[in-house]
């Protein structure tokens, strides 16, 4: 039987397999693996589900924040950007793309923000077990506010980023 970790980004129980996952996202392997799992099914068997897709991508870049460093500060940031403007101000996703490239250009004048423990109390195992489309979108959607909610602490300085980029 394979042995299981927990992954140190979002606390999930997964398989303790080997390698590096990603540059700079803070998974485990075994986390990563499911990860490609679920884009695997959103990109097949779902015919690529905008805007669930994207919220799929924003909210494990955001609870997987990895290392402070320029990628990953501006990885984080950047998402979390996108959840606010879809799950707070009700943009599409359409709209929070475009303005989350515009905040995009000064990733620069980001800040490394401290991971919240715990990061989220749904993770890629909640999204993984979906048994059809409206499932996984619903469990997504969900996953994307638990996510959101949990790094409370932030969320006025992703407002001010926001703020203060979006005005220019």
């Amino acid at each position: 039987m394979q042995e299981l970790i927990k992954c140190y980004g979002c606390g999930a129980w997964v398989k303790d397999i080997k390698g590096v996952p990603h540059k700079y996202i803070g998974a485990a392997a075994g986390c990563w693996e499911i990860y490609g799992e679920i884009l695997a099914k959103e990109y097949g068997g779902y015919g690529y589900p905008d805007p669930t897709h994207r919220l799929t991508a924003d909210t494990y870049a955001v609870q997987h924040p990895g290392q402070p460093s320029r990628q990953a500060i501006q990885s984080v940031n950047v998402h979390l950007v996108r959840l606010y403007l879809v799950l707070e101000k009700g943009l599409s996703m359409k709209q929070a793309t475009i303005a989350m490239t515009r905040v995009l250009r000064h990733a620069g004048k980001f800040a490394w923000l401290e991971p919240p423990q715990p990061n989220g109390r749904i993770t890629v195992l909640d999204v993984i077990k979906a048994q059809n489309i409206e499932e996984h979108m619903k469990v997504v959607e969900a996953w994307a506010k638990d996510v959101w909610k949990a790094w409370a602490i932030h969320h006025e300085k992703i407002r001010r980023l926001v703020r203060q980029y979006l005005s220019e």
